[in-house]
C-alpha cells in the first residue's frame, strides 16, 4: 500500500515545549477560576503535572499573540476544559480565537496551538518497551504487522509513535481515551533524521482523517495532527520574560 504523506499548503500550527523546572514557584500567573480548580487537587504528582500543563499553554498563547510572559499578563489567560474535557482559552473571561491541544509525561509538556476553529491534538511520549499484551490490545491488525515487521532497534520507538498518534488523534476529535484506541490507525511515514518532523495520516474507523507530523527528540516521541492539514510545527521559545521569539519570525523546526 502507497500512502500519500506530502503534505501541499496547509496551516501553520506551532508548539512550545517546557519542563517542571521552568514553572514558576508561585501561583501568581494563574487566573482566578485556575486558582479554584487548583484547590481541588490533592495528589502532588496530578498538582505538578496540571501546573505544568497550565503553565506552558499559557505562555505558548501568550507568544503565539505577542504578549509578554508575565505573571500579570499570564494571570489574564486562562486554560479552562470544555464540557469535552479538550482545553480552551480565555483572555479576560471570553473564548480566545485560538484553538490548543496539551500534553505532559515524567516532567515535561508540550502545548500546541493554531487559529480557531481548526481540530488540533498533539502528544508526548517516553520511547520506552510495552508488552506485547498493550500491542494486542491497544494497536489495530494492520499497526501489530507494522510492529512485527519492524527491526529490534526500532521496536520500542514504533509503538511509542503508533500510540503517540493515536492520543493526538482522539484530543483532535475532543473524546481522548473515552474510546476504543483501535478505532484509529496510525500511518507513520519512515523516519529521516532525529529532531525533524515526518508526515503521518491517522485514519478512524468513522471515516475521519487527520493529517500530521512526528519526530524523535532523544528519547522522546513528539505528534502534532489536526484538521485542516498543518505544514511542519513551528516551535516557539521564551527568551526572556518581555522578549520571545513571536511566530511570524520562527523558522521551521525541520
Amino acid at each position: 500500500m502507497t500512502l500519500q504523506l506530502h503534505h501541499s499548503g496547509g496551516m501553520e500550527v506551532y508548539w512550545l515545549e517546557q519542563s517542571e523546572a521552568d514553572v514558576p514557584e508561585s501561583n501568581e500567573w494563574l487566573g482566578p477560576s485556575e486558582l479554584r480548580d487548583l484547590q481541588t487537587l490533592r495528589f502532588p504528582k496530578r498538582l505538578m503535572e496540571w501546573r505544568l500543563g497550565r503553565w506552558t499553554a499559557k505562555c505558548a498563547f501568550a507568544i503565539f499573540q505577542g504578549v509578554p510572559v508575565q505573571a500579570n499578563a499570564l494571570a489574564d489567560i486562562e486554560i479552562r476544559a470544555a464540557p469535552s474535557g479538550s482545553p480552551q482559552v480565555f483572555v479576560s473571561d471570553q473564548p480566545a480565537d485560538a484553538t490548543i491541544s496539551i500534553s505532559h509525561r515524567s516532567g515535561r509538556a508540550i502545548c500546541a496551538i493554531a487559529g480557531a476553529g481548526i481540530k488540533l491534538g498533539c502528544d508526548l511520549e517516553l520511547i520506552e518497551p510495552h508488552s506485547q499484551a498493550f500491542i494486542e490490545d491497544y494497536l489495530t491488525h494492520e499497526e501489530q504487522i507494522l510492529v512485527a515487521q519492524t527491526s529490534a532497534e526500532d521496536h520500542d520507538r514504533l509503538v511509542a509513535l503508533l500510540w503517540s498518534g493515536k492520543e493526538s488523534a482522539l484530543k483532535a476529535m475532543r473524546v481522548g481515551l473515552r474510546v476504543d484506541t483501535r478505532c484509529i490507525t496510525v500511518q507513520p511515514g519512515e523516519a529521516h533524521l532525529v529532531g525533524r518532523w515526518t508526515p503521518l495520516i491517522t485514519i478512524s474507523t468513522a471515516a475521519e482523517r487527520f493529517h500530521g507530523w512526528w519526530r524523535q527528540a532523544q528519547s522522546w516521541v513528539q505528534t502534532v495532527v489536526a484538521n485542516p492539514a498543518p505544514k511542519p510545527p513551528i516551535q516557539m521559545r521564551i527568551l526572556s520574560p518581555n522578549q520571545q521569539i513571536r511566530p511570524n519570525s520562527q523558522k521551521r523546526a525541520g
